[in-house]
């Protein structure tokens, strides 16, 4: 009998240590997993700026084509005037627009949230008791 329960605890001590080497196997998986994913994700990002800094030029080389084009009908001077107020507008619009956006969202509460929370947790009491 004395056998039997040894080999009972040495199996129940078998079975938990394999658990835990499983485990730390899990472990290092989803490690390695998620540097993996975190490597992708970092080159996806770094090509994104690349990315990025080509329109960049390509806007500014539009935008040089398009004062060299209006140079035609005007003088130089006055088509870099006339692209250079546009862009300027455009920037005055688009921060106008991020200001009002900003504005509204902050400060970022989800009041709605916290208000059915409120809801729920006063239904709950009223019908508990």
């Amino acid at each position: 009998m004395a056998e039997r329960k040894r080999g009972i605890f040495g199996a129940a001590r078998e079975v938990k240590e394999r658990a835990r080497s499983v485990a730390r196997l899990q472990v290092q998986l989803a490690v390695l997993e998620v540097k993996q994913k975190l490597a992708k994700i970092g080159i996806g990002v770094g090509l994104a700026l690349v990315a990025a800094l080509f329109l960049l030029y390509a806007v500014g080389f539009l935008f040089a084509a398009g004062a060299v084009g209006l140079a035609h009908a005007v003088p130089l001077w006055a088509a870099l005037l006339i692209v250079g107020g546009v862009l300027l507008l455009l920037t005055l619009l688009l921060v106008f627009i991020a200001v009002r956006l900003l504005r509204s969202g902050a400060p970022p509460v989800p009041k709605e949230a916290i208000e059915e929370a409120r809801l729920t947790t006063e239904t709950v009491k009223s019908h508990a008791g």
